[in-house]
């Protein structure tokens, strides 16, 4: 075995091994690092050929930052584990205003209004719940809260083409509703309607005879506030994501992406990942998506700033707008009193609240893997591989050295995505493009903490939509680029696929 460049591990100086070599090939795009670093990363990074044993350092998920705490509810809620004094109090500043219940204006506490008028949650909490994964509502009585719906339309004049084009807009809001369905507003002014959800099953026979009923999502609106929806209008549902990991997806270096990306699938494997391109910085150079479920926010702070403004409707120094997501056509809406106040800030949540906001997002621990070496998870983790699940579901990285925050720099981390949109054929289809995704791609969604839904979020709800209810129904909703491998899973025996389970849970 041979050892390379140093991790900082738990506070101490670690040693990465060096085993197999990344089989994406050489690093070039890699400037953050020396050529000798880069043949160490490219080592560490390569996938395993070996199921004997665990890798090394593969229990540490997130590198140092990996939460060691106790297993519970609370287990997507601590702090990285490498946080200085300084920042740990960052992190709970952000966690307070992460969990603030806004109000409406005008309010005695002034320091908490500016609530919507239209909204979808009160705190980011209460979407994020224990920084988890949302989930349906459990039937149409009940009001979606960690689940919401997207509006759009195409584009309908050439101004709206162009703006598509320059990448100044990623989808044309829906001219009524906006680009989001508010289920929530103040007193006096109509909420913009109710989800619907109207469910088909769908049986699927396993190659062993199994059969799984899966179910397939209608969507509706109910009860429109405004009148009827743009004939052209388009909608998808997105359930809430769970929070942990995201500084160091910030921080992998995005040649480290774009070094899988194959649009044309020119080595004929039939997997095509796409990067997201989401506007132009500064300079005029193209900026990669990264987050949300079609990857079209670049950044932790953009991100926080959209949730503010849409789920809220709270104003940022990034989004100003003090009436959120209200159009012109809600004029109870845009004439409702805001929570602007000059002498707190220009905004309803002035600095540094969103920078406190993105902080605690950026360093929610991801939690340490149990029983990496269980002879049961080393199978299914053989069978993960040669069903070719990897092909999207990226194992690991080695984050840059020169990541802004030092805590996420040059950590080994094991995300399991490639971050890039695949064609997930049309059983998942949304028919809603956002930016370069089209209405069939998805970003890969990363699997870490994935085993964990249920003790943290007390349920077992997967995919974009929550309409699978299991790890395994999740895998059989897979088409597209991922149609060979979901069809690998079919023919599974119980045994492999129990294997292949206890690997998920083990992540």
């Amino acid at each position: 075995m041979w050892w390379g460049a140093c991790l900082i591990l738990a506070g101490a100086s670690l040693p990465l091994v060096v085993g197999l070599a990344n089989d994406g090939g050489p690093l070039p795009h890699r400037g953050d690092l020396t050529a000798e670093e880069r043949t160490r990363v490219e080592a560490i990074t390569r996938m395993t050929t070996d199921f004997e044993e665990a890798e090394a350092y593969e229990a540490r998920s997130a590198g140092a930052g990996s939460s060691l705490k106790y297993v519970n509810r609370n287990a997507f809620s601590n702090p990285q584990m490498n946080l200085s004094f300084e920042q740990e109090q960052d992190f709970k500043l952000g966690n307070g205003i992460f969990r603030k219940l806004w109000v409406s204006s005008p309010s005695s506490t002034r320091a908490s209004d500016g609530l919507g008028p239209l909204y979808n949650a009160r705190s980011c909490q209460r979407c994020h719940v224990k920084d988890g994964r949302g989930q349906p509502p459990a039937n149409n009585q009940v009001d979606a809260v960690s689940m919401f719906l997207r509006l759009s339309v195409p584009p309908l004049t050439e101004t709206d083409r162009r703006a598509l084009a320059e990448k100044r807009l990623l989808r044309i809001p829906e001219p009524t509703y906006g680009g989001q369905l508010q289920n929530f507003a103040l007193p006096g002014i109509p909420p913009e309607g109710r989800m619907v959800i109207d469910y088909v099953e769908q049986p699927v026979r396993l190659a062993d005879g199994t059969t799984i009923s899966l179910r397939q999502p209608n969507y509706s609106i109910a009860d429109l506030g405004y009148g009827p929806l743009h004939p052209e209008a388009m909608v998808s549902p997105r359930v809430a994501p769970p929070m942990i990991g995201l500084g160091m997806v910030e921080a992998i270096h995005p040649g480290d992406i774009l070094a899988w990306a194959d649009p044309e699938d020119r080595n004929g494997d039939g997997i095509s990942g796409k990067p997201s391109w989401v506007g132009f910085d500064e300079s005029g150079e193209p900026v990669l998506g990264r987050f949300g479920w079609k990857a079209s926010t670049p950044n932790l702070l953009a991100q926080s700033a959209d949730a503010f403004a849409g789920d809220i409707g709270i104003s940022t120094a990034l989004n100003a707008n003090p009436y959120g997501d209200c159009t012109e056509a809600q004029t109870l809406c845009r004439n409702a009193p805001h929570g602007e106040q000059a002498d707190l800030g220009a905004s309803e949540a002035p600095d540094p609240l969103l920078d406190l906001v993105a902080f605690y997002s950026g360093n929610l621990g991801v939690p340490a893997r149990r029983h990496v070496g269980d002879p049961q998870v080393l199978a299914g983790k053989a069978l993960f591989y040669e069903a070719g699940c990897v092909a999207c579901h990226r194992p690991k990285y080695v984050t840059r050295r020169d990541a802004a925050d030092k805590q996420h720099a040059f950590q080994l981390i094991w995300p399991y995505s490639d971050f890039l949109l695949h064609d997930m054929g049309e059983g998942l289809a949304d028919g809603r493009p956002v930016g370069d995704a089209s209405g069939r791609e998805w970003r890969t969604a990363p699997l870490w903490g994935i085993g964990l839904t249920e003790t943290v979020s007390g349920h077992t709800f997967f995919l974009h939509d929550g309409r699978a209810r299991s790890l395994l129904e999740a895998i059989l909703w897979h088409g597209g680029e991922a149609e060979a491998s979901r069809d690998a899973v079919v023919a599974m025996t119980e045994e492999e696929r129990d294997a292949l389970l206890a690997f998920l849970k083990s992540l």
